[in-house]
């Protein structure tokens, strides 16, 4: 008879970012009132469920994320750094559309390859961090349920790799809204289906640095 492990990928909730930049691994950033908030509708959500294991990214954001579900379920967070945000060259600068680091020539040199992407830590090496710390929480809650706070562009990347999808892709088009749920269900070790849940609420990709 298998073993029925459930892994929930949860993105973090809104961050305090008054000036709009892209702030990546950058200490200091927290949870804004609204991402406090949000933090506490997906622990609401979750305090039913038979959460054994919660582990977090060492960012301030995903830790603060984290913690209601932890109390709810009486547990201890772990910290792994494999669950961290994507490496990037624009970290600390302001890059939407039309505005700030994207329209200096100085820095176009940086973007000569979407595919990687040339400007930050390459697609497939998050999907294989990230498939790591999964298959280490999956071990760890085996028979239960584990929670795995982490980022936008790893979560997506490793939904992708996961579904067997080119990792490459349009950063506005992504599935991955704040304090959503990406929950990965095995049977023993092997994955057989992905769910997909907004329990705050939808939010846009568009929005740099959420």
């Amino acid at each position: 008879m298998s073993t029925r492990t459930i892994v929930h990928l949860l993105r973090h909730g809104e961050v305090h970012n008054p000036d709009g930049i892209l702030y990546g691994r950058l200490d200091g950033f927290k949870l804004s009132e609204l991402g406090q908030r949000q933090a506490l509708i997906v622990a609401e959500q979750l305090a039913g469920n038979d959460i054994v294991h919660v582990v977090a990214s060492p960012l301030q954001r995903a830790q603060e994320t984290a913690a209601p579900i932890v109390d709810s379920h009486r547990l201890a967070l772990a910290t792994d750094g494999q669950l961290i945000e994507a490496g990037n060259a624009f970290e600390g600068q302001r890059v939407s559309i039309g505005d700030g680091a994207l329209r200096s020539p100085k820095h176009w040199p940086k973007l000569y390859n979407p595919f990687t992407p040339s400007w930050g830590e390459p697609y497939l090496a998050i999907a294989r961090r990230m498939l790591g710390a999964v298959y280490r929480a999956r071990a760890a809650a085996e028979g239960h349920e584990a929670v795995c706070v982490s980022h936008q562009l790893p979560i997506w990347t490793v939904r992708r790799f996961l579904e067997g999808r080119r990792l490459w892709h349009d950063p506005r088009r992504r599935q991955c809204s704040l304090a959503s749920l990406t929950s990965l269900l095995f049977e023993d070790e092997s994955l057989v289906s992905i769910r997909y849940a907004e329990p705050a609420g939808a939010t846009s990709p568009k929005v740099t640095g959420a």
